[in-house]
């Protein structure tokens, strides 16, 4: 069965209506040292046992180490890697979070490889508010179509 995902894609407008996302840039050794494609919407993999959106929630809080804005949420859609792996994703307005002291979940992995040590890193090693376009280049490529779904929603609200 394939993996399961939730996460929040926070965007807000700009003076010029120009819409920015809030983007993570993943943590750990094998990222350290990328920038394109290396980044990710906050989110992380569920079972049947939580809603896709509670899931969501609790998936930014460990990731970046405060709550999710308390908004209202609105379901982007799921979009499906070339892995089979699929992430729901829920979308709301963060203009208003302002949340500046971030403390970063960790996971832990052998490094360096084979060598029998574990050492810990952060699965996010910052985030950044930038433009859709810029974020699309970022972000993984499984995630992007999530991008254009939020042009397309914002486009239609105008």
């Amino acid at each position: 069965m394939a993996t399961t995902s939730a996460g929040i894609l926070l965007y807000r407008l700009g003076g010029t209506g120009e819409v920015s996302v809030l983007v993570a840039h993943m943590g750990g050794p094998f990222w350290a040292a990328k920038d394109e494609g290396a980044w990710s919407i906050p989110k992380g993999e569920y079972g049947e046992d939580e809603s896709a959106l509670d899931a969501a929630r609790r998936e930014f809080r460990e990731e970046l180490g405060v709550d999710a804005p308390d908004v209202a949420y609105a379901e982007l859609g799921t979009f499906a890697y070339s892995s089979g792996k699929r992430v729901t994703v829920f979308v709301a307005d963060g203009a208003a979070f302002t949340e500046t002291e971030f403390v970063y979940g960790e996971f832990e992995m052998e490094w360096p490889p084979r060598s029998g040590q574990t050492q810990s890193f952060p699965e996010v090693d910052r985030i950044e508010w930038m433009p859709v376009g810029r974020a699309r280049a970022r972000l993984v490529k499984g995630q992007r179509p999530a991008l254009d779904r939020l042009e397309e929603l914002l486009a239609a609200a105008r």
